[in-house]
């Protein structure tokens, strides 16, 4: 008789044999999950050390980059880097001190010269003086030495509170930004975008000298305006011109305001001072510099009001008649 094993309680228990190839089988696949858990969720400790790494790269190179900000140039230019001038072959800190240097009275007037800026070719860094080809980084010490840098112009520039651009009609950079300025082909320059449907053209406006101080406008780095005759000035000029009550363009003689409160003070002036007899129906000529109109009108010591515009703004051209 076969013997049956039976469990403590009395009651016959059968428990399955498992075979020997089925238990392989089940490790295998329990060690394939493990495996595959792994390979798709890797450790923390194995993301750690390479994530630190790179952010501390990062941290290294903007601290190298930003190394020296604002603490070179001169008074024309915050940058980290000189320039050596092609036509001379000295360095300066920048074209204009370079300009100003070459410019000034105590040289020889046949040896004074600008520096062609488009034609510079090695700059010097200020940090670990590296003389090199024009670049924004500095080759050797990694520093950016110009957080504005155009490499049409060479121009850099750390202080990009400016809002420099850089104007390919003009050829050269701007300040005030792109989107606040607009090119106009036929004046030659960039004017502000408010005018751009109110502005006068005048051909090559800001290419000329500014008619008070002389200084070349369109590669002035003062505030130029467009008068409304469309002639150019500064406005520091202008400013000043105004304070000595002088309120006519400088070129062409045209009123730079409106101007008709003034005439209205002229007329009752008129009226309150009548002329002598023998000069109250003297008539001359004159040529009204607003609107280019010729007319006789009565002589008045005063001024002589243009009949088709009515302002003063006018010049005699023909002595006392009648």
């Amino acid at each position: 008789m076969a013997s049956v094993a039976v469990e403590h309680s009395g009651t016959p228990c059968f428990e399955p044999i498992l075979s020997q190839t089925t238990v392989a089988e089940e490790n295998e696949i329990r060690n394939m999950i493990k495996a595959g858990e792994s390979d798709l969720w890797p450790s923390h400790e194995e993301q750690t050390p390479e994530n630190e790494l790179t952010y501390q790269e990062n941290i290294t190179d903007t601290e190298t980059l930003d190394k020296g900000y604002l603490e070179y140039g001169c008074s024309h230019y915050r940058r980290r880097c000189r320039i050596r001038a092609p036509c001379c072959n000295e360095i300066f800190s920048c074209r204009h001190c370079h300009n100003e240097a070459k410019n000034s009275i105590c040289v020889d007037q046949k040896l004074r010269h600008d520096v062609p800026r488009h034609l510079v070719e090695k700059v010097i860094c200020s940090l670990c003086d590296t003389e090199q080809e024009v670049q924004q980084v500095c080759k050797n010490c990694g520093v950016c030495m110009g957080r504005y840098f155009c490499g049409i112009c060479k121009l850099f520039d750390d202080d990009t509170s400016k809002q420099q651009y850089h104007c390919d009609g003009c050829g050269i950079c701007r300040i005030g930004g792109s989107k606040n300025f607009f090119h106009c082909n036929k004046c030659g320059c960039c004017y502000s975008v408010l005018l751009k449907s109110t502005h006068p053209c005048v051909e090559r406006a800001m290419h000329q000298d500014c008619p008070v101080c002389f200084e070349y406008l369109f590669e002035s780095r003062n505030d130029v305006i467009a008068l409304p005759c469309g002639h150019t000035i500064h406005k520091a000029c202008l400013k000043e011109m105004q304070e000595h009550y002088q309120y006519a363009c400088p070129i062409c003689s045209k009123s730079v305001c409106d101007m008709s409160k003034v005439w209205e003070k002229f007329d009752m002036e008129i009226a309150a001072t009548p002329m002598p007899p023998d000069c109250e129906n003297k008539m001359v000529w004159i040529l009204c510099n607003d609107c280019g109109c010729k007319s006789e009108v009565k002589y008045h010591i005063v001024g002589h009001k243009c009949p088709n515009c009515k302002s003063y703004n006018t010049r005699q051209t023909r002595g006392l008649g009648r």
